[in-house]
């Protein structure tokens, strides 16, 4: 084989891994937070679960694949960076979830449309994460500061002696925490109870406070434990 013969044929090589190696990946997630330590780790901790609850099954369901990135960026800084991470991954995620608060950034709606347009999947909060961290304990309606968010899971720590007795965002058992007591169900029907009048049609989510649609991409996540 010639030296031309040998180049041409190494390039296919070359091409067909580089196929091969952005296979799609079924039961995949991808979930990129804005938060660098709670949103994370609560996560992190449902994986975990997913994880422990399946591992022993056997032909029952897929272990999925669960990559989690917590950038530190905020609104639709974050977008461009979930699309750096999408480009660079060694697979096409089935599912991308981006998952940001409103805070004070004035963006929140033109990220998330931003991100939907991309065809991600966005788990939005307003204000802030905590409002989802509290409804795994209470149900509230109330349009509330991010540091009244974090006073009230201050004094529900404190009441049931979870961790040291004080919320930390860069606790990294918070999903366990918060999901003693049956709280990840809790929150998920809180939520959807709190989400029913919100129309995606009329409604901006910057104006919708407290909301939060994370109970979304949790659910997704829970069906593998429903399963296994």
């Amino acid at each position: 084989m010639g030296t031309d013969d040998l180049f041409k044929k190494r390039r296919e090589e070359r091409k067909q891994r580089r196929f091969a190696y952005r296979q799609p990946k079924a039961n995949s997630f991808l979930i990129v937070t804005e938060g660098e330590c709670t949103e994370p780790f609560y996560f992190q901790g449902l994986q975990k679960q997913i994880r422990d609850g399946i591992g022993g099954v056997v032909d029952v369901v897929e272990l999925p694949r669960i990559d989690i990135y917590g950038e530190g960026y905020s609104t639709s800084k974050l977008i461009e960076k979930t699309d750096e991470i999408v480009s660079r991954a060694n697979v096409m995620y089935q599912n991308i979830w981006v998952v940001f608060d409103k805070d004070d950034f004035g963006d929140f709606d033109k990220a998330i449309k931003e991100g939907e347009e991309r065809g991600y999947r966005v788990a939005w909060s307003n204000p802030s994460f905590e409002y989802w961290l509290y409804l795994h304990f209470h149900f509230s309606d109330s349009a509330l500061h991010r540091a009244d968010w974090n006073r009230k899971l201050n004094e529900i720590f404190a009441e049931y002696h979870l961790g040291n007795g004080e919320y930390q965002k860069n606790d990294t058992n918070i999903h366990s925490l918060v999901d003693q007591y049956d709280g990840v169900n809790t929150a998920i029907k809180n939520a959807k109870r709190r989400m029913a009048e919100f129309e995606a049609e009329k409604d901006n989510p910057s104006t919708y406070n407290p909301g939060t649609t994370v109970y979304m991409l949790v659910e997704e996540l829970k069906k593998y434990l429903d399963e296994s």
